[in-house]
């Protein structure tokens, strides 16, 4: 049952990645907000499956001589088709975004991680690898967000975070751009803790925590 959810899930985020890409919209980007990709990697082997299917569809029509099998064949390969079409577009138009809130770490449509930068004690860009085919892999409190087996930025957190129903103290991911990613995270970290500095000089009294007057 579990597995019939999770087929049904993707079919939706697939669809609705593929109408998302055809009007150019990017769901979570507003004011502020900075996107990091994850799919130079990927996409060249996308679009490889992606030929493959349309040189399918002619091929299909000349040797099936049965009308019907090949009718069948026909809508099975076009459905194949728009699938893949729509799983490149879903690695585009769910990217990871970075904002004054905290960092929304994401994998097409099935995964949306947010980490508050309350959370976040340190952002740095470090090779990794991760055996495993799945697009989020939480593992003994670290959680994984690869791209073909691989991560390039490993988030440190403070305080632990819930993924997938799983307390996490670390996150890894991969990104396009790991230097720019770690550059724009760790200047949205500084100033949300210069910020909370600044708030302390103000009302010392929080540090030990009294209750400020009205």
């Amino acid at each position: 049952m579990r597995f019939l959810r999770w087929l049904v899930r993707l079919e939706i985020g697939i669809w609705r990645s593929l109408f998302l890409w055809i009007f150019r919209r990017v769901p979570g980007m507003g004011p502020g907000v900075v996107a990091f990709g994850y799919s130079r990697q990927q996409a060249p082997v996308i679009a490889v499956f992606i030929f493959v299917s349309l040189v399918e569809l002619p091929v299909v029509h000349l040797l099936i001589p049965w009308d019907a099998v090949r009718l069948v064949v026909l809508i099975l390969s076009v459905w194949g088709l728009l699938w893949m079409v729509g799983l490149l577009a879903s690695v585009r138009v769910f990217p990871h975004l970075i904002d004054d809130a905290g960092l929304r770490v994401r994998y097409g449509a099935g995964v949306d991680v947010f980490v508050p930068w309350t959370s976040v004690c340190e952002v740095k860009a470090r090779r990794g690898s991760v055996d495993t085919q799945r697009y989020l892999l939480v593992e003994d409190g670290v959680a994984s967000v690869p791209v073909m087996k691989m991560t390039r930025v490993d988030v440190a957190l403070r305080s632990p975070i819930a993924v997938r129903g799983e307390e996490v103290s670390a996150l890894r991911l991969y990104a396009d751009d790991p230097r720019a990613f770690v550059v724009e995270a760790r200047a949205r970290l500084g100033s949300v803790e210069r910020a909370a500095e600044e708030s302390l000089d103000r009302d010392p009294r929080r540090l030990v925590g009294e209750r400020p007057e009205p």
